[in-house]
């Protein structure tokens, strides 16, 4: 096994749930990002955040439709972006 070598798993997706991600839908989305392990990043337009911290969610502003990348690195990376990626695909909350 290389030791050097660091993985992370990517997932583009569109943000469909109605309002985007502010209020509830930010606070729905950071909850479930901090049920896992891995390190977890949004990134849209060039800016990469914290998936985990509120402040960076609703700094980013996003609205609906927006294509976002979601970047986990950790033991559960896979499940992370798959659970993230199906809630901005329905109403988050």
């Amino acid at each position: 096994m290389n030791k050097g070598v660091n993985f992370v798993y990517t997932e583009k997706t569109i943000v469909k749930c109605e309002s985007g991600l502010h209020n509830k839908q930010a606070i729905s989305f950071i909850q479930k990002a901090n049920e896992f392990r891995s390190s977890i990043w949004v990134e849209a337009d060039d800016r990469k955040i914290n998936a985990k911290s509120l402040l960076g969610v609703m700094s980013m502003g996003i609205t609906t439709g927006t294509e976002i990348s979601l970047i986990a690195d950790g033991s559960d990376e896979v499940a992370a972006v798959q659970a993230l990626a199906e809630l901005l695909e329905r109403d988050v909350y």
